[in-house]
């Protein structure tokens, strides 16, 4: 597994870019991390680079947020409320259809009932502080797609 450290929101949205840049139709993005960790601040990256331009929340209430202004969809999806893997509230083979990017917030809730083609991004506090923006994001590329996605996200950071 490889790793990059990221020391501020303003790193965390570059790499948001990275990924909306090189991302193609029908990517699927897992973030894995703790609450605050930065995983919907990775996402508005992806967004404003993607030309979507209204504001990008949290789905943790809605469970999916779609938008579909820009150079392709991008369908924001947060399954910290599905504990018990109950998909039933969401056509997630739609939206895995789409020629769009599905970005999953806490995915091991769901994770038996996803493709197994993905990159999982885990995202690690690298201090307690609750104000600091220190963190390690660990990429983890599953099949030959994402292992080509991440190395064209990783020369951006070279």
């Amino acid at each position: 597994m490889e790793s990059l450290e990221i020391n501020s929101d303003e790193q965390m949205q570059k790499l948001g870019k990275a990924i909306g840049e090189t991302s193609q139709g029908h990517d699927l993005l897992l973030l894995s991390g703790d609450l605050g960790a930065g995983k919907t601040t990775l996402t508005k990256g992806i967004a404003r680079v993607l030309g979507i331009r209204r504001p990008v929340k949290s789905p943790t209430f809605t469970i999916v947020r779609e938008y579909r202004e820009g150079k392709m969809p991008l369908f924001h999806m947060d399954m910290y409320r599905l504990e018990d893997g109950d998909l039933s509230s969401i056509d997630m083979p739609a939206y895995l259809a789409e020629d769009g990017l599905v970005v999953i917030e806490w995915p091991q809730f769901i994770i038996d009932d996803l493709p197994k083609d993905y990159l999982e991004l885990s995202i690690k506090r690298l201090d307690d502080s609750w104000d600091s923006t220190k963190r390690i994001v660990e990429f983890k590329p599953v099949g030959e797609r994402n292992m080509t996605w991440l190395s064209e996200i990783k020369k951006y950071f070279e």
